[in-house]
Order: structure tokens, then C-alpha cells, then sequence
């Protein structure tokens, strides 16, 4: 059975960084969806959102970091965002106000995306890239953890871009709960991980 490894993005290597992001939709976007305010991500250009995100993971250094990378039998395999809420603008700027749910709540930290590099998608790595962000938010002190997963009816599916923010039973699976239901695919979850 592979072995499933994880670290914050900054003790990773910029070419560990680049196995995930380098093909796929992925590749454009580079996680910048939420992360700067005033412009959309396709309004940027290509060689912006890539040096926004090894900025914002900020690989061989002390950090602060933007993400975890999780490796199969080392070979970095897989990418979740996570970081407090505050350094997400566009949540704050979005009309909807499901995604600032609780403006006042203390040491929210915000899980919005996910991608799993060519070769191993299929394999359930979004599910130990999700307890990872459980595993991570109690070593950094987060209090709560909170997501924004699609959770498609029976028998549907979503597109990448959709799946991008996790699916529900994978936050399930992984101790999140459902807060609130906004619209009919989406639902906000979080986990409590105490002071």
C-alpha cells in the first residue's frame, strides 16, 4: 500500500510545488481564485498567479506558508490550501455572505482548494489531504477549520472546477460538519479544534 506523507508547503520544494500545479486547470489558475482582491484570476496573467503562489508558499523558508504538499512514496502527489481566513480577500469581498459567515470569530483558518497532480487522482488522496489540514490546523493553533465543498445530488457530478473546493464527504470523512447549506450543491463545514 503507498505510504501517504505530508508537509507545509515551505518545507517543500518549489519543483515538488511545480509536479502539482504543472498540468491540468491547475496549471492557470495556481490558487489564486480567493486570494487577491479587486481582479479575477483570468483577468492576471500566467507569469502573476505564478509568482503569487510561490510567494504565498514561500518554499525553503521559516514560512508563513499557503498550503500543504502530500507525497506518495514521496513523490509529491498532492495540494490543499489552507491558512487563516483573513488571507483570503476575495471571501470578504463575494456578495455571498455564506463565505464570511461569523466576520468576528477568532482563528478561523480557511480550506479552499484541492488538487491531486496527474497519476494519482482517482487514488482517495483528496481524503488524506483533507485529515492533513485536521492534523496541521492543531499544530499551527488554528480553533476552527472551514470549508466551502460542493456536494452534488445522487447520481450527479461536478466539473473540475467545481471539485476544486473538495466534495462534502470528504470533509465528512475527515471530522468536518455541516454549518449551513447556502444553495443546493453547497454547503460550509467546519471543525472545531478547540483554543
Amino acid at each position: 500500500m503507498p505510504e501517504f506523507t505530508w508537509r507545509p508547503a515551505n518545507e517543500a520544494s518549489t519543483d515538488d510545488v511545480e509536479a502539482i500545479f504543472g498540468a491540468g486547470g491547475a496549471r492557470r489558475c495556481r490558487c489564486q481564485a480567493l486570494k487577491v482582491p479587486g481582479w479575477i484570476w483570468r483577468d492576471s496573467t500566467q507569469e502573476e498567479r505564478e509568482a503569487a503562489l510561490l510567494e504565498q508558499t514561500a518554499c525553503g523558508t521559516d514560512g508563513p506558508t499557503s498550503g500543504l504538499v502530500g507525497y506518495v512514496d514521496g513523490e509529491a502527489a498532492g495540494w490543499v490550501a489552507v491558512e487563516p481566513r483573513e488571507n483570503y480577500p476575495r471571501i470578504w469581498s463575494r456578495r455571498q455572505p455564506w463565505m464570511r459567515m461569523d466576520p468576528e470569530m477568532e482563528g478561523v483558518w480557511s480550506v479552499t482548494c484541492f488538487v491531486v497532480a496527474r497519476g494519482h487522482r482517482r487514488s482517495g488522496l483528496t481524503y488524506e489531504l483533507a485529515a492533513a489540514t485536521v492534523e496541521y490546523g492543531q499544530q499551527v493553533g488554528a480553533r476552527v477549520l472551514e470549508g466551502y465543498p460542493m456536494d452534488p445530488p445522487p447520481g450527479k457530478t461536478v466539473i473540475w472546477d467545481e471539485a476544486s473546493v473538495g466534495l462534502l464527504h470528504v470533509f465528512v470523512e475527515a471530522g468536518y460538519a455541516v454549518v449551513a447549506s447556502p444553495t443546493l450543491r453547497r454547503r460550509v463545514v467546519r471543525h472545531g479544534l478547540g483554543a
